[in-house]
């Protein structure tokens, strides 16, 4: 769908390699955010973002508060984790989560009052160290799915020179809204984000980039990116071609600035950082109130759902209660995906908790989702063509096959995929490559670990 774009937005400055075209499924855009009780019961795991995981700092039988640090670590790559609600311990121990994982994670039995943490108080912020140190203490990781710390993101390292801030708000993912949402019903905290991170960090340009399939997005961020209150006129607004994986980290980079990130580089090395619109939102919030992050908005979808809907959920929520918070299924599902299809997980069990980087839960009826019956490889090349990597994703699930060189797999850039599923979805034969590409990550972490 091709629109007219309003005077001052810009276009791509290029355009990234590969990528597909998705059907969007976007049944939900219309939907407001709505907010949902919290359940009897949370989990909350202690490892929510990439990195290492906290250690919990509460015992069964004590009483927390909503918004109460109940787990951290000293490690620098991590997030602290807080209750989500009030009520009492009653266990600390490992569960299984999204992806499978055993985790150790805090239930937290909801007294129903939703008392929150008196320490819960706006940061008093003087300079950047100070600003960082609260976007720690926050616990914000990235929003959009990938989980990163923010407060690591945004500790460039010594010496670099980052001049442009990226708000990702392109959400090409089938079915997910949340960002939309966002860009809709919170505008001024999207704003009032960007002030904020202006006034800590020497941005010569912020780029707000959105596909070019949301009108309704583009018309209220152009009217934020040109308010008066801009002062330097830094804040612009770019609409992007809808492709998928417009969103990538390192896809959007190229697209929005032409510079390119290597492999085993950091965006931080062509001076650029990206955040999610939804983080950058969730900045604006926290300083005004000093809440951390305990609950997200996420979208939950697809044919076996009976009311999708967009809703507002406490951390730790089961799988489950979001499901009954949109009416149930509407028949026996064939596949539940935490995610979005193309880079989500399925889940084996509805009481699976969610986490702070969940932005979906989707459920599909009948065959929907249904693997591909795998054939031999043509040798089509099709896998190659689209990586917005470079990379043969067959090649490494021919070495996998033969020889499982952890090695070699390093030498050919299994690191470099960022397992976006592109391949395994124009792959005629119906090869699991993105699981092939796990597999060969696995071992090559494995080498990197000796």
């Amino acid at each position: 769908m091709k629109i007219k774009l309003p005077e001052g937005v810009r276009k791509p400055a290029a355009r990234a390699r590969g990528g597909v075209a998705v059907p969007h499924k976007k049944g939900t855009a219309d939907s407001p955010v709505r907010r949902i009780e919290p359940p009897a019961q949370v989990v909350i795991p202690m490892l929510q973002h990439i990195g290492a995981p906290c250690e919990p700092l509460v015992k069964v039988g004590d009483t927390v508060k909503a918004g109460q640090k109940i787990g951290d670590t000293a490690a620098f790559l991590s997030a602290p984790v807080h209750a989500s609600v009030s009520g009492v311990v009653k266990a600390v121990a490992p569960v299984v989560t999204v992806g499978g994982r055993r985790i150790v994670s805090v239930t937290i039995e909801n007294d129903g009052k939703m008392e929150y943490d008196p320490e819960n108080r706006p940061p008093h912020i003087q300079n950047r160290e100070d600003f960082l140190h609260a976007v720690r203490e926050s616990g914000l990781v990235g929003l959009g799915g990938a989980g990163f710390p923010a407060h690591a993101k945004l500790r460039f390292p010594e010496g670099a020179k980052v001049d442009t801030l990226i708000v990702n708000a392109a959400e090409c993912e089938p079915y997910l809204t949340t960002d939309y949402r966002e860009c809709i019903e919170n505008s001024w905290d999207i704003i009032g984000g960007i002030y904020s991170l202006l006034e800590f960090f020497d941005f010569q340009q912020v780029i707000i980039a959105v596909e070019d399939n949301k009108p309704e997005a583009i018309e209220v961020l152009n009217r934020i990116a040109s308010s008066k209150q801009d002062i330097g006129d830094k804040i612009q607004l770019m609409a992007l071609k809808s492709k998928y994986p417009q969103g990538a980290e390192k896809v959007m980079i190229q697209t929005v600035t032409g510079r390119r990130v290597g492999p085993g580089k950091l965006p931080s090395d062509v001076g650029c950082v990206v955040m999610n619109v939804g983080s950058v939102a969730f900045l604006a919030r926290y300083l005004k109130t000093g809440r951390p992050l305990i609950s997200r908005t996420i979208t939950c979808a697809g044919s076996a759902i009976r009311e999708p809907a967009n809703l507002r959920v406490p951390v730790g929520i089961p799988a489950s209660a979001v499901i009954d918070a949109c009416g149930g299924f509407s028949e026996e599902p064939y596949k539940l995906v935490v995610g979005g299809p193309m880079m989500g997980f399925a889940l084996y069990d509805a009481a699976v908790p969610l986490t702070k980087q969940n932005n979906a839960l989707l459920a599909f009826a009948g065959n929907e989702m249904a693997i591909k019956k795998e054939r031999a490889c043509i040798r089509c090349g099709r896998c190659a063509a689209v990586c917005p990597m470079n990379l043969s994703p067959v090649f490494f699930a021919e070495k996998l096959k033969k020889s499982r060189d952890a090695l070699e797999l390093q030498k050919l850039g299994a690191m470099v995929c960022m397992e976006c599923g592109s391949c395994s979805y124009v792959c005629p034969a119906g090869k699991p490559l993105v699981q092939n590409m796990r597999e060969a990550k696995e071992l090559v972490r494995g080498l990197e670990n000796k």
